[in-house]
């Protein structure tokens, strides 16, 4: 009988000579959301703020610190919003490149990374626009349980 690779690989989509399982790929897609997600609020920060310095001719020099320029500028939504990105999506970063670099995807930790970033997404959203601190709060408090769950999740399956 001939070689047949597809008979000694696992499904999945290959990037290459890689062969990636579908739970890792939906892993994956969820991080990169996520990131683009960060790039978006990020270049959001940056319009806001460039935006507004020149409307109140404010000199970039007299705003060198975050205290002095959260001081000083009014829509600070979107820079709050940066920040959180990089909070606790730090603990969502570091679940993904363990699961991945152990190769252990289960589809519940796919699904869960989804949903996730989904509550990220409705954080940022909120954060950016109406801004209601319940409504913010509530979703963040998911959020933060989901990932709390799927660490623990994840380290119970592992042991």
């Amino acid at each position: 009988m001939p070689y047949n690779a597809s008979m000694y690989e696992p499904a999945g989509v290959g990037f290459g000579e890689i062969v990636m399982a579908a739970n890792a790929v939906q892993l994956l897609l969820a991080t990169l959301v996520l990131v683009l997600l960060t790039l978006v609020v990020g270049l959001a920060m940056l319009t806001s703020r460039v935006r507004e310095m020149r409307a109140r001719r404010i000199h970039p020099q007299s705003v060198p610190t975050a205290a002095t320029m959260a001081a000083k500028l009014e829509h600070t939504q979107a820079a709050d919003n940066f920040r959180n990105l990089f909070e606790t999506p730090v603990l969502f970063y570091a679940l993904v490149a363990i699961a991945l670099g152990l190769d252990h995807v289960p589809a519940w930790l796919s699904l869960g990374a989804w949903v996730y970033v989904g509550l990220r997404v409705l954080h940022s959203l909120i954060h950016c626009t109406y801004n209601t601190v319940y409504h913010r709060f509530a979703v963040f408090l998911l959020s933060l349980a989901l990932l709390q769950g799927l660490w623990i999740a994840f380290v119970i399956e592992l042991v």
